[in-house]
């Protein structure tokens, strides 16, 4: 007895990861609950009404917070997969392009609006005062950008990468997507906040300034002073720390 494939309008697996977009576009607070992210105290304090737990369909709605709407639109295009295979190139050219547009604003809008309104200067003298402003993103947030990142690996694994396994290259991608968030990212921005100046602005000289700060080099420790610079303090940590590791080491080996 043979039994007939059954075929989807659009591959479920994009389907999934469309739904938990909406989940947390049309359903969950979008912003940070000041009771943590495992208060739920929300549920029936406002919700969904106040704008402080309202999900982010519901600011678009009622005119608020607008840079969001974006990322609803953007959630919808995948629609028009409908009736393709994940073969058809249109498939995973269309995937990879919105999804990339989609992390790629939310990321965009997460930094440049912050508690004062526009975080950069240029963007202030572009479009002027925001008059408005937005708190760390929450679960409706979180939701979204795992969304995008998933429907992009699914548009990267239906080229061919990993021999078209979903599963594999939407593993590579969340792992880079954690390296590149919690190690590169506060790497980027600890050197930006280096190049800013008192007035806000950027420039190398700053940068190169507080570089060469006696704050980092100094050696007035050993000149009767109270302390050496952060450079040394820390170049002495990490060979301590390499020293005992070693000794450790070598101490379990011969003890095995």
């Amino acid at each position: 007895m043979r039994f007939r494939e059954t075929r989807w309008p659009i591959e479920p697996v994009a389907v999934l990861w469309m739904a938990v977009g909406w989940l947390g576009f049309a359903v969950l607070p979008w912003y940070g609950i000041e009771d943590g992210f495992f208060g739920f105290s929300w549920l029936f304090d406002g919700y969904p009404s106040d704008s402080e737990f309202a999900p982010a369909l519901v600011l678009a709605l009622k005119g608020e917070k607008l840079w969001l709407a974006p990322l609803g639109l953007l959630l919808v295009v995948p629609l028009l997969l409908w009736g393709r295979t994940k073969s058809d190139p249109v498939f995973s050219r269309l995937l990879i392009i919105v999804s990339a547009a989609g992390f790629g604003w939310l990321l965009f809008q997460g930094f440049a609006i912050g508690l004062r309104g526009w975080q950069f200067g240029w963007l202030t003298s572009l479009f002027g005062e925001l008059g408005d402003r937005q708190f760390g993103m929450g679960y409706g947030a979180l939701l979204v950008s795992g969304a995008f990142l998933f429907l992009f690996t699914l548009g990267v694994a239906a080229r061919g990468a990993v021999s078209g396994d979903v599963f594999v290259v939407g593993s590579i991608g969340f792992v880079v997507a954690m390296v590149a968030i919690f190690i590169f990212m506060p790497i980027l921005m600890m050197l930006a906040n280096a190049m800013q100046t008192d007035d806000g602005g950027y420039s190398p000289v700053a940068f190169l300034a507080k570089l060469f700060s006696s704050r980092l080099w100094s050696l007035a420790c050993l000149a009767g002073g109270s302390r050496c610079g952060v450079a040394w303090n820390s170049l002495l940590l990490a060979v301590l720390v390499g020293l005992l590791t070693m000794f450790l080491g070598l101490v379990f080996a011969l003890w095995s």
